[in-house]
């Protein structure tokens, strides 16, 4: 039985692990909880799980060295969102446990950073966004020396379909009406922006080192398909099912393992999902990169690497939440992240102060944007 820690256990990814969890008491064991904030949700939490729990908010993030080092969990998921989990991702790795990743920041900012931590201790950095974990997994059946390109897909958010002339009036209420997935404010306006994606064409470029010429965007409105590879003879494979973020929870979870659970299995056929029509449609299109241009800005940063993948992350955050405010328009965003980016970031990422420095060198200078 598997002993497993959640970090941020009152978010989205949080709540979706706890219910896993609840109902796959044979495998696996809470042995551990964590939240930012919501104290009396993480308290009822520890007590039907018997387990200690601790409050970041007040604590800090060494509160989480110390309940890694107390619970002593086989696994640990990090469903922390934004920057804020990259110290406790490096606390997991240097603790030699493998690491259910949740928090696609820690790849972004600081990858040479945990890589070397987690090939160094022999811990696991298996990831859990659903496009990387069926990423991981048909690279793990068909092998990386087999691969021709990564395919991530994108529902395009609830903005697909708007003319440009739209997009500079939707409000926060708008960004926030996700068409297919159920998640947390900022990363549900990063979807709207295709800033997500944009973070993951990164993120895919590390986890699968490979370049940004080799990872391709898909738009796939139902989000059913979660990612394909095309091997070398021209072939693509894909991995499905429902959209659900407790399929590649439970993936990381029993890798390397594959076994039954809890989930309805997956049926293209099946009458509860084709509803009255009795008919199930894939749709598949190419990004509109120029109405929504973080996504060819995150290949920019991608390609020059370096300090530029934390630039990209740290100015979406800083650009994200003056939208939120009031602050700043739809596109505002994509054209704070684009200044930001236009500066020079190619400060080599040897250790974590040069994260740190450059991450608040961005916050500051996309601040000042926002501000205007």
């Amino acid at each position: 039985m598997k002993k497993v820690l959640i970090l941020g256990a009152t978010g989205s990814i949080g709540k979706s692990s706890v219910e896993i969890l609840r109902s796959e008491k044979e495998k696996f064991t809470v042995c551990g909880l964590t939240s930012f904030s919501k104290r009396d949700e993480l308290e009822s939490l520890g007590k039907e799980f018997n387990c200690p729990t601790t409050l970041v908010s007040e604590e800090g993030a060494d509160s989480i060295k110390r309940l890694i080092d107390k619970t002593k969990p086989d696994i640990v998921i990090n469903g922390i969102a934004g920057s804020a989990g990259l110290l406790p991702s490096v606390f997991v790795l240097e603790a030699g446990i493998n690491l259910a990743l949740a928090n696609k920041e820690s790849v972004v900012m600081a990858w040479p950073v945990i890589s070397g931590i987690a090939k160094k201790t022999g811990s696991q950095i298996l990831p859990v966004d659903s496009e990387h974990s069926a990423v991981f997994t048909l690279i793990n059946k068909f092998g990386k020396a087999n691969l021709d390109k990564i395919i991530i897909t994108a529902s395009g958010g609830p903005f697909r379909t708007f003319p440009p002339e739209k997009l500079l009036t939707v409000t926060v209420n708008d960004a926030l009406k996700h068409p297919t997935w159920n998640m947390g404010k900022k990363i549900t306006i990063d979807s709207a922006t295709l800033g997500n994606k944009g973070l993951e064409v990164i993120e895919a470029c590390r986890l699968f080192d490979a370049k940004p010429a080799d990872i391709q965007v898909v738009i796939h409105p139902q989000s059913v398909v979660h990612s394909l590879i095309r091997t070398k003879d021209g072939i693509v494979y894909a991995q499905l099912s429902e959209p659900d973020m407790k399929h590649p929870i439970l993936q990381a979870l029993e890798w390397p393992e594959i076994t039954g659970n809890f989930m309805r299995p997956f049926d293209l056929t099946d009458e509860l999902i084709l509803g009255i029509e009795g008919k199930r449609t894939l749709t598949f299109e190419r990004p509109r990169f120029k109405d929504f241009p973080m996504l060819s800005i995150a290949y920019m940063a991608a390609e020059k690497n370096k300090s530029f993948t934390i630039a990209y992350n740290a100015a979406n955050e800083v650009a994200v939440q003056a939208f939120i405010d009031g602050r700043l328009s739809f596109p505002g965003i994509s054209e704070t992240v684009g200044k930001v980016l236009s500066s020079d970031w190619s400060g080599e990422v040897r250790d974590l102060k040069d994260v740190f420095e450059a991450d608040k060198k961005a916050r500051e200078c996309a601040e000042s944007f926002c501000c205007k």
